[in-house]
């Protein structure tokens, strides 16, 4: 499983510079993006590098979860009930009916909802600091961090399981 860890750096070339060490340890470049300003974002950070701004996909695999156990609740309890004349294939469909509808609703919010890094360090953000967030395995963590702290990059109080391994 992959954790999330957050840098702080004071600058563009600073987060580059630590980007660069990430890199250089063997991080792939699909587990690590930057998070800036907007204007900063708009300006200088490229698309591939950009992390998300919502909460969407945590979102949605919540919301599938949980629409997906109301549907086979529902579904077992209309077997339960001969006179409806559902069966257990019946059951299983309404579980997946329950899953489709409950992740594209909680999508649809989440999409709204700032990301949880965003959320956390806003004011960071608004300073003009850029983040930096490394998605990895533990192992490779380890190895990026001496080199990103090298290239002028702070920690900051965050670690989490990453939501898509």
């Amino acid at each position: 499983m992959k954790t999330r860890r957050i840098y702080a750096t004071p600058n563009l070339a600073a987060a580059h510079a630590a980007l660069a060490a990430a890199r250089d340890t063997g991080i792939e470049p699909d587990s690590l993006s930057l998070i800036a300003r907007s204007d900063i974002e708009m300006d200088a950070v490229p698309d591939e590098l950009r992390e998300a701004h919502t909460d969407i996909v945590p979102a949605a695999l919540r919301g599938a979860a949980g629409g997906g156990a109301v549907g086979l609740v529902a579904g077992l309890v209309a077997v339960a009930v001969p006179p409806l004349g559902i069966t257990l294939a019946g059951a299983g469909v309404m579980a997946a009916v329950g899953a489709l509808v409950g992740s594209w609703s909680s999508a649809l919010v989440g999409a709204s909802v700032p990301d949880p890094v965003r959320r956390q360090f806003e004011e960071t953000i608004e300073t003009g600091q850029i983040l930096l967030v490394i998605d990895a395995e533990d192992d490779a963590l380890h190895r990026a961090e001496a080199a990103v702290l090298r290239a002028g990059a702070s920690p900051l109080p965050y670690e989490a399981a990453t939501a898509v391994s």
